[in-house]
């Protein structure tokens, strides 16, 4: 070898960027493997065939049982044989591995067992991506909440949740590249397999808005509108009937447990427990607190972070909805941890997060006649209702503290601005509502103006 030949440096920007993925990946597989040991009394133990024992066990999952809620056991193809309750992306996910255990000897044991696989490998790929983005914000490390939460891997296997998590990390990683096309064609994806995805543009309209950055938001709304249309369009077409199951069924459904409506319901409370106004309430409450977020990332002094604006338009979502189930915990983990990666308030979340998933199990486990005894009642669930929900609020508490004073704000520290935030990073703002008196010329205009 001659002394001009060139040796890549192991410690080069190459490799610094992909060095902690290697690690990370293996911790979101071990998170995985933990996951599915944690169902192992339903999975081994036959504690599924019994509607006490599963829950006793803390092991139940949606997946298992929608083999025969579903029809997949007769055959009958999702939204074509059987109307389904689930986006299109969960249904083609469902029919393909109808078709690949439709054979096999406990089909429905198969068919949650490949299910998980793919959940798994969505966990891997989608800790790899937020790695990615964290490590935009210096933080590549801050990943091991996702990929090993203890509500992770409690609640990992419920439903098809981390798949659509992938989507959505995916869609903002490409966002921060500025490949805005690429960003909208996955949040479609992410869309068309579960709903949420689509408040994250409130964020990217109120920060195009204040930078006047139409360019890449109408790009991403272009792909993001072009991918769902092409995904649903057949379905609509061909199976209207079992395709808009799905959107009849969440319009019709009512207050479900975990929700704070289900608590307002059962205690009675005046207008906030009618249920009669449970839509109206729901639509009117997130709709107030998309407002106040809107004030926030328009007034604010210093323009928000992307990040920041996503986990708080997220969390207003989740807590205003009428269904919260323990597997939702999973939409937040990744913008809670990017939006404000402090140790002390998110571990706090993940401790009530863990106690309403016992919580759940054992509440059910209560309210059926005769187990009143091996559960529990409304007052010590209610206490796990309502912790989680405090807690998400204490989050979002120090959020926008961070909004409106970055220098508590642990990402903006040395200059930095929004590494994740693509075209807004660095931009200058142009559109910013003044709800005080201007500034004194001798003051300091903020970091974005």
């Amino acid at each position: 070898m001659s002394r001009s030949t060139y040796v890549p440096s192991p410690t080069g920007p190459v490799a610094r960027a992909v060095l902690p993925l290697v690690p990370l990946g293996l911790l979101a597989a071990l998170g995985a493997v933990l996951a599915y040991a944690w169902k192992a009394p339903c999975r081994f133990g036959g504690a599924w065939n019994d509607g006490t024992q599963q829950f006793l066990n803390f092991c139940y999952t949606d997946i298992y049982p929608l083999w025969w809620n579903e029809k997949l056991d007769q055959g009958l193809a999702p939204y074509f044989g059987h109307d389904v309750e689930y986006p299109v992306g969960i249904g083609s996910l469902m029919w393909i591995v109808q078709k690949l255990v439709g054979g096999l000897n406990e089909p429905g044991v198969w068919f949650y067992d490949l299910t998980v696989l793919v959940m798994a490998v969505s966990l891997i790929v989608g800790v790899l991506i937020m790695a990615a983005l964290a490590g935009l914000q210096g933080r590549p490390w801050d990943t091991l909440w996702y990929a090993l939460a203890p509500a992770l891997i409690l609640t990992a296997f419920i439903n098809w949740d981390l798949l659509c998590g992938a989507l959505s990390l995916g869609a903002f990683l490409a966002w921060s590249r500025k490949r805005h096309l690429l960003a909208g064609v996955l949040l479609g994806l992410a869309i068309a397999t579960k709903f949420y995805p689509l408040v994250f543009f409130g964020p990217l309209f109120l920060l195009a808005l204040r930078t006047r950055r139409w360019h890449a938001f109408l790009w991403t709304l272009a792909g993001t509108v072009t991918t769902w249309v092409a995904v649903n369009l057949p379905f609509m077409i061909f199976a209207f009937k079992g395709w808009k199951k799905f959107y009849a069924f969440s319009s019709e459904r009512g207050a479900d447990w975990g929700s704070l409506w289900y608590f307002f319901q059962m205690k009675q409370w005046p207008i906030l427990g009618d249920a009669d106004r449970l839509d109206t309430l729901g639509i009117v409450s997130f709709g107030v607190l998309c407002l106040a977020t809107a004030v926030l990332a328009l007034a604010a002094p210093t323009r928000p972070r992307l990040m920041q604006l996503c986990f708080l338009v997220l969390a207003a979502f989740m807590v205003t909805n009428k269904v919260w189930s323990p597997q939702y915990v999973l939409w937040l983990v990744p913008f809670a941890v990017l939006a404000r990666p402090n140790w002390k308030p998110l571990l706090l979340w993940q401790v009530a997060e863990c106690w309403y998933f016992f919580a759940i199990w054992l509440y059910l486990v209560g309210i059926q006649p005769g187990n009143e005894a091996l559960g529990i009642g409304d007052t010590t669930y209610f206490t796990a209702v309502w912790g989680r929900a405090i807690t998400i609020a204490i989050m979002a508490a120090f959020v926008i503290r961070d909004i409106l004073r970055p220098e508590h704000d642990v990402i903006r520290q040395g200059g930095v601005d929004d590494p994740i935030g693509g075209v807004f990073d660095g931009a200058r703002d142009h559109f910013v509502l003044r709800l005080s008196s201007p500034r004194p010329k001798d003051e300091p205009v903020p970091y974005s103006a």
